[in-house]
């Protein structure tokens, strides 16, 4: 994985006057590519790379260059193809001729060759940006499923284009501004963002599944969604079904454990990371290699962990039984309330906006101490959103209540703002607004019965919004350590195949993903394989919560505190006084009160650091 950043403008003369700029801009990316630095300023294009090497170490230096057929064409990529082969093969059959084995040299090419229809060909994770110098035109694009960021803003007369929020706020032309708009989008639905919103005034990001073409001489910039789930009729039966998603579930794993540097896997005792290290496992024993699995923990959590409906069992037990199962070589990862606290500031230097508190935090410190080990590692994320693993898809009392499932307090945040923040925005209207326009784009084959439809918008719902947060939050804090972490769940084609099937087949035996396991059988121990679901462990230790009231308590005390011109001192205030008892979670299950008071702090220092100006 890399980072990449660049400005195309109609004056060469801007151009070339921004080179101060652009070293700025690719210093903002050192820890996405901390081994490599490259630059293309040429005419009117700036393109700019950071590399972290994972394949073709030696040949796959960015930016890279090909004249093909009368073009030339530069490329900075940001990604990973899982189909390299198959995509060379295919080349050289039509006269191309490769010099190293980096995917990015194979996707130079097939830009080259088949232009956008390059991306229909391309089975993996990618943001990247290619330049036809003869033309005068930028081809931008972003994977189907959205797991690599890419950001741009229009600016005059050129366009600017980067992997984080950071990397645009570097150029002076993207001042830190933030307008009523953007502040709802934090205030109201963050840690989760509309689709395609950067918050910052006038910067956006490319959608998944969307490219797009600039052109140089005009400034015109046109978008195309090349991919998106669409329904389809499922002629499959339930075993045929079963056999299907079993291939293309170890199919996707097996691809993802290509690499020229070591790699790991996450694993919590649940079904997912377990899945994944079980296959990654067999592979890496058939070569003669072991694999290394890294599972995180909190100081006294066994003394505090206290059972819910959500978090049902403690993970190390299960961890310990996977540990006896595989043949891989574990490390434990324990944290402690201090450095969790210090880390939501890190974590929000990663996101560049406030964050899911400690959820984030915890991550970033846990790959910060995966990464001595390994440069790539593999995670169960989107498992829940494509199988249909929340509670908010299985209890018909949750999932027929109007509104997005993991954001029912609206009205509890908007008690927190100050009168005229948001300008003439009704928070009510402004959330209910993406609600209806996520359903209105949700696909659904003519003639579907009203559970199938709403299963449907469900799956699009958490595709579109609740996995992209969960992805932005893997990806940054994956990156901040130079660690790229890949998500086989993701595969585009698992996303594909299971749109469209049955709601009871993946509710078999009404149990959570029971398709997924009952596909999945002879591969996990039982115990392991029909294990409840539980969410990402977090820190059940009181001292958390005293901590985070501490920080906000100092925050508060401040009058200067940026956080206090937009929320309520007596609203923090109640937060505070409720502690624990507070009955209303911020964002799902993962933000309860601790993490609520933690998130405040994030803003504030989002506030601070950023230099946002309200505008």
């Amino acid at each position: 994985m890399c980072g990449i950043a660049g400005q195309i403008g109609r004056d060469p003369r801007v151009i070339q006057g921004q080179y101060a700029a652009y070293c700025a801009m690719q210093q903002t990316l050192s820890r996405r590519g901390p081994d490599q630095r490259g630059m293309f300023i040429s005419g009117r294009a700036a393109l700019i790379h950071a590399r972290l090497a994972v394949v073709d170490i030696e040949n796959g230096l960015q930016p890279m260059q090909l004249d093909w057929q009368g073009e030339s064409y530069t490329l900075v990529y940001n990604g990973e193809l899982y189909n390299t082969p198959e995509l060379r093969a295919a080349l050289q059959s039509a006269g191309h001729r490769f010099t190293g084995h980096s995917d990015t040299e194979v996707l130079l090419h097939a830009f080259a060759e088949w232009g956008a229809g390059c991306l229909e060909r391309c089975n993996g994770i990618f943001a990247f940006a290619v330049w036809a110098q003869r033309a005068g035109r930028l081809f931008l694009a972003r994977d189907r499923c959205g797991v690599k960021p890419l950001f741009y803003a229009k600016t005059g007369d050129s366009l600017l284009f980067g992997s984080e929020l950071k990397t645009l706020l570097a150029h002076p032309a993207v001042p830190p501004q933030v307008d009523a708009a953007g502040l709802a989008e934090v205030l109201l639905l963050g840690p989760g963002r509309t689709p395609g919103c950067g918050v910052f005034r006038n910067v956006q990001e490319l959608l998944p599944g969307q490219c797009a073409v600039y052109e140089a001489d005009t400034g015109r910039l046109t978008l195309t969604r090349y991919w998106q789930l669409t329904d389809h009729d499922h002629p499959d039966d339930f075993e045929t079904t079963a056999r299907n998603v079993r291939d293309l579930v170890v199919d996707a794993i097996q691809r993802q454990l290509v690499s020229d540097v070591p790699v790991a896997t996450f694993l919590s005792g649940g079904l997912d990371s377990s899945l994944i290290s079980a296959v990654a496992d067999t592979y890496f024993t058939a070569r003669g290699r072991q694999l290394q699995t890294f599972s995180v923990g909190y100081k006294d959590n066994r003394r505090y962990f206290r059972a819910t409906k959500f978090q049902p069992g403690a993970d190390a037990p299960y961890i310990r039984k996977m540990n006896e199962f595989l043949g891989a070589r574990h490390h434990w990862v324990t944290l402690d309330t201090p450095e969790l606290v210090l880390a939501l500031y890190a974590a929000v230097d990663a996101r560049d906006l406030p964050g899911m508190a400690d959820v984030d935090s915890s991550l970033l410190l846990f790959c910060r101490q995966i990464k001595p080990h390994a440069t790539v590692a593999l995670s169960g994320e989107c498992a829940d959103e494509i199988f249909g693993g929340y509670l908010w898809y299985r209890d018909p009392a949750v999932r027929e209540k109007y509104g997005f499932p993991w954001a029912q307090s609206t009205a509890y945040r908007a008690s927190f703002i100050k009168d005229g923040v948001l300008g003439g925005i009704d928070p009510a209207a402004f959330v209910d607004a993406r609600y209806k326009q996520t359903l209105a784009e949700t696909s659904v084959l003519p003639g579907r019965d009203a559970l199938e439809t709403r299963m449907r918008q469900m799956v699009n719902l958490n595709f579109t919004w609740f996995m992209q947060t969960l992805l932005d939050r893997k990806d940054r804090m994956s990156m901040y350590s130079g660690l790229e972490v890949r998500v086989p769940f993701c595969d585009y084609r698992i996303a594909e195949y299971l749109y469209a099937v049955p709601w009871d087949f993946k509710d078999y035996q009404g149990q959570e993903k029971g398709l997924l396991r009952y596909a999945m059988q002879g591969v996990l121990p039982k115990e392991v394989l029909w294990r409840r679901k539980s969410p990402y462990p977090k820190t059940w230790n009181p001292a958390y919560l005293a901590a985070v009231s501490t920080e906000l308590r100092r925050v508060i005390a401040d009058p200067d505190a940026p956080l206090l011109t937009m929320i309520k001192r007596e609203a923090l205030e109640n937060l505070l006084a409720a502690g624990a008892d507070n009955p209303v979670p911020w964002y799902g299950q993962l933000m309860t009160t601790p993490q609520t008071i933690a998130w405040f702090l994030q803003v504030n220092y989002w506030m601070k650091k950023y230099r946002v100006e309200l505008v």
